[in-house]
């Protein structure tokens, strides 16, 4: 454990040997993040992922460097099938820790698989298609898109739990049960799916539908990959018996159907007109020509459907390479590293992120470029005293960029002086005016008016 200020190693005592600080709360708030960690891992191992998402979600408030308890959330939001918000905590905790951190390598199999992606960006595309439907009033529409889902990510507990909902709208309470109980062997302990079975099993009892619980101990269930398989608990194998009889019985059925179909319809084949024949030929001909059509429309829209994919995944991609260059800003920044941090705030496209994430943005990028043009101010006043004005006059111009009457007037003058001291009059009769207009001490002013109406005299004009 380290100070929470200094950054030095604790020992047993209640202070920090190096700066000496109580940290007796910092190491109640280290204890109460790992508790909550070891309970959200208890209950992840249970399958109460819901449970799970919450405890480890107060660990992270407790403490936000908890990187266990960060790649443990996206391992379980992934269980979930909530992928996108699996991405976001593993991308959270590489740029928070690198080194032999697993979130990368959790990223990179995520990445690597263009399979994996492609579902990925189907299953949300279509979730949230048939939310549409279900806002349109669509819910046949919606049904057929969750099932979609369901067979691209079987373990959206989300999905089940809209599907059941669905079919609880239409009074089709068993279809619902069967979805709930998809969704409670994902999440064993999810409050919504366990409060949707109560409702599906009271309408079931009112209705006379639900089954006894011994249909249940007649039945063997066990797991097999990701398949579960039900299977009776007794049977008998009377296989060879009923092969035997089944060969007899079709042996006779054979023989009958030849003796009285087969051989008259021969007969009544071979007697048929010729231009049945033809007919049957046109159709066959007006058949082929509409399934060729019916083929060409579906290569058009999968080719439709696979440049769709292909726009999803680049966006995904550009919108994760974003809030990664923004998170390693923000280190810079927190750093008070502003010139580091500017540079990597140019290269992000704040139009992908969140509104919450652009407010981090709008504030990191103000307090950056004052910093830029204060530096800038800086280094140019200094520069000018050495009498390097072409070094001086490059920097003033590019705070004057940003704001020609910056420091109340005084960018204007000293970049009026360093023209005038390059003998480019023009221009330095230009920032003598500005300087005589914004600059806030008098005697400035007088000065800057005085150098212009000088330059006037000689016959000079202010630059555009």
């Amino acid at each position: 454990m380290r100070c929470y200020y200094c950054g030095a190693s604790l020992d047993f005592t209640d202070y920090c040997p190096e700066c000496e600080a109580d940290v007796r709360i910092w190491k109640k708030i280290y204890r109460m993040s790992n508790r909550f960690y070891n309970d959200g891992l208890e209950k992840a191992r249970v399958r109460d992922l819901t449970g799970a998402v919450r405890s480890l979600n107060m660990s992270l408030r407790c403490n936000k460097a908890n990187i266990e308890a960060r790649n443990l959330l996206g391992l379980v939001y992934y269980e979930l099938g909530e992928t996108v918000n699996a991405l976001s905590e593993w991308v959270i905790s590489k740029s928070m820790f690198s080194d032999g951190n697993p979130a990368s390598d959790y990223l990179s199999r995520v990445q690597k698989s263009a399979a994996q992606l492609e579902n990925t960006n189907q299953t949300i595309r279509k979730f949230n298609q048939s939310l549409t439907y279900c806002r349109q009033g669509n819910y046949d529409l919606a049904v057929i898109q969750l099932k979609k889902v369901l067979s691209l990510n079987p373990r959206m507990v989300k999905g089940h739990q809209l599907l059941a909902l669905l079919y609880m709208r239409e009074e089709r309470f068993d279809l619902a049960m069967r979805s709930l109980r998809h969704a409670e062997q994902i999440d064993t302990n999810n409050t919504n799916t366990m409060r949707y079975m109560q409702e599906c099993r009271e309408h079931l009892k009112a209705n006379g539908k639900l089954k006894p619980q011994k249909a249940e101990e007649e039945t063997v269930t066990y797991q097999s990959g990701n398949d579960i398989i039900i299977r009776p608990a007794k049977f008998t194998d009377h296989t060879a018996v009923r092969t035997v009889v089944n060969l007899l019985i079709g042996a006779a059925i054979g023989v009958a159907v030849v003796s009285f179909l087969v051989v008259p319809g021969i007969r009544q084949r071979m007697n048929a007109d010729a231009g049945a024949q033809v007919v049957e030929a046109n159709q066959t001909i007006s058949a082929k020509d509409q399934t060729i059509q019916n083929l060409e429309d579906e290569i058009a829209s999968m080719d439709e459907e696979v440049a769709d994919a292909e726009s999803a995944i680049d966006s995904a991609n550009e919108k994760t390479e974003a809030y990664s260059q923004l998170l390693n800003a923000y280190v810079s920044y927190a750093e008070e590293d502003y010139t580091t941090a500017g540079e990597l705030l140019a290269d992000v496209d704040r139009d992908l992120l969140d509104t919450d994430e652009q407010a981090v943005y709008d504030s990191m990028m103000e307090v950056v470029e004052s910093a830029v043009l204060q530096a800038a101010w800086e280094e140019g006043r200094s520069v000018y005293g050495t009498g390097d004005y072409e070094t001086a006059i490059t920097l003033f111009l590019t705070v004057a960029e940003t704001d020609p009457a910056y420091e109340e007037g005084e960018l204007a003058y000293y970049l009026a002086f360093a023209y005038n001291y390059l003998e480019d009059y023009e221009n330095a009769l230009k920032w003598f005016n500005v300087a005589a207009e914004n600059a806030s001490k008098s005697s400035t002013r007088r000065t800057a008016q005085s150098m212009a109406e000088d330059l006037e005299s000689k016959g000079y004009t202010a630059a555009e």
